[in-house]
């Protein structure tokens, strides 16, 4: 199975910052459950799911946030509009995250939004795990710490699910 790029640049964000993390390949997945199938150990609960939006704001600007919630949660559209002071937010098509990732399918979009230049949002809720586990493409997940994700994200921490 091929590496994407991104997955080695997680991985060394992760190693440069000293941060425990567990690395692990498997079948190509598309969901959370998926996911969570393949990964022994871990629930679907601790599942971080990266998910793009584009917003469009009350003055008619858009942009590309990336969402971050537990992988059993969806989010909330008015928590979300509401947190980011949108009018309008809607799913970014598979080719938008295609060109916002450089190639990373849906699906396998890890949660470092940073990466992509991406504003990352994430619910409180991901902080009750202490361990995280998320897809670093379709075929690779990396489980990290919880309070280590945080602190190298920097994320908005906002009630969208």
């Amino acid at each position: 199975m091929e590496d994407h790029p991104i997955v080695t640049r997680i991985l060394k964000v992760l190693e440069e910052a000293g941060a425990w993390h567990e690395h692990f390949s498997h079948e190509p997945v598309r969901t959370s459950e998926e996911a969570a199938e393949l990964r022994p150990g871990y629930s679907l609960r601790q599942g971080a799911k990266a998910l793009i939006v584009r917003t469009r704001m009350a003055g008619g600007g858009r942009q590309f946030v990336m969402l971050v919630v537990p992988g059993d949660a969806r989010f909330d559209s008015a928590r979300v509009k509401q947190a980011l002071g949108a009018k309008d937010l809607r799913f970014a098509t598979p080719d938008e995250v295609a060109e916002l990732t450089g190639g990373v399918e849906p699906g396998g979009v890890p949660p470092f939004g940073n990466l992509f230049g991406l504003p990352v949002v994430t619910d409180p809720s991901l902080y009750e795990n202490d361990t995280i586990i998320f897809n670093a493409s379709r075929t690779h997940s990396i489980a990290m710490r919880t309070k280590d994700y945080r602190a190298l994200l920097a994320p908005l921490v906002a009630s969208i699910v």
